[in-house]
C-alpha cells in the first residue's frame, strides 16, 4: 500500500526525518507515535503525497511518488482517507453537504448517492445532525464528520492525526470502534497519536502495531526499521 524507501525530509534546513524505509501492508493496524514535533504529521503528509520526501523515495499503490503528476496525486488520494487534526468544513454547508464535497470533487453527484450518505451518517451516529452546520456541532460530532468524510470515497487506507486530541474518553472509545471496523472491512489505518490508553484499547481489539519516531527515526518494538 504505502512503502518509504530511505526516506529523508527537512524543515527550515533541520533535519526531521532521516533514512526511513518501511511498508504499511493492506489490512494493517498501526499507531504512530512520537513527541511533539517529533514528525508524525509531517509522515502522514508524506503518506498522501501532499509533501515529497527530499531524500528516498515513497511508493503509494506501486506508484512512486516522484512519477506523479498532479492528476496522478489526485487520483491516488481518492484511495487514502485523511482525518486531519483541525477538522475544517464549510460553515456554510449542512453536514450532509460537506460530506458530499469529496464526491463532487471526483465528478460524481452526491445526489445520486444520497442513499450511501445517509448510511454513513447513520454508521457515525449523526443521522440526527444531517442538516446541522459545521459551527453547530460539537467536538466529537465534528470528529465523526470527519471520519465519515474521509471514507466517503471507500479508501484503501485511512490515514488520522490525532483523531482523538480534542475529545472526552468515552468519544475516544466510540472513534476507535468505528477504526476498528473499518479495518475489519480491510481497510489500512494508520493513526498519529500520543495516547497510550488508546493504544492499549485499541491491542484488546485488533493486532495494532505501534510506530515510534525518535530520533529522526521510525521505531518498531524498540528496534529500528
Amino acid at each position: 500500500m504505502i512503502e518509504f524507501e530511505n526516506v529523508s525530509h527537512s524543515y527550515g534546513g533541520g533535519e526531521l526525518l532521516s533514512g526511513i524505509s518501511l511498508r504499511l501492508a493492506p489490512g494493517a493496524f498501526h499507531f504512530l507515535t512520537g513527541p511533539s514535533g517529533a514528525g508524525k504529521t509531517t509522515f502522514l503528509k508524506i503518506c498522501y503525497a501532499e509533501l515529497t520526501p527530499r531524500e528516498g523515495d515513497v511508493r503509494l499503490f506501486d506508484a512512486s511518488v516522484r512519477g506523479m503528476d498532479r492528476n496522478d496525486v489526485a487520483l491516488t488520494r481518492r484511495r487514502i482517507g485523511v482525518v486531519h487534526q483541525e477538522c475544517q468544513f464549510l460553515d456554510h454547508l449542512p453536514l450532509i453537504e460537506n460530506l458530499g464535497l469529496p464526491l463532487l470533487a471526483a465528478g460524481r453527484d452526491p445526489d445520486a448517492e444520497a442513499a450511501n450518505l445517509q448510511e454513513l451518517l447513520v454508521w457515525v451516529g449523526l443521522k440526527s445532525r444531517a442538516e446541522a452546520l459545521p459551527p453547530e456541532l460539537s467536538g466529537g460530532e465534528r470528529q465523526r464528520a470527519a471520519l465519515a468524510r474521509a471514507v466517503i470515497m471507500a479508501p484503501d487506507v485511512i490515514l488520522a492525526d490525532e483523531p482523538t486530541g480534542n475529545v472526552d474518553w468515552e468519544m475516544s472509545l466510540r472513534i476507535l470502534r468505528l477504526l476498528v471496523e473499518l479495518n475489519r472491512l480491510g481497510k489500512t489505518i494508520l493513526i498519529a497519536t500520543h495516547d497510550l490508553n488508546l493504544i492499549r484499547a485499541a491491542k484488546a481489539q485488533v493486532a495494532a502495531r505501534v510506530l515510534r519516531i525518535k530520533d529522526r527515526k521510525v521505531q518498531q518494538a524498540g528496534v529500528d526499521l
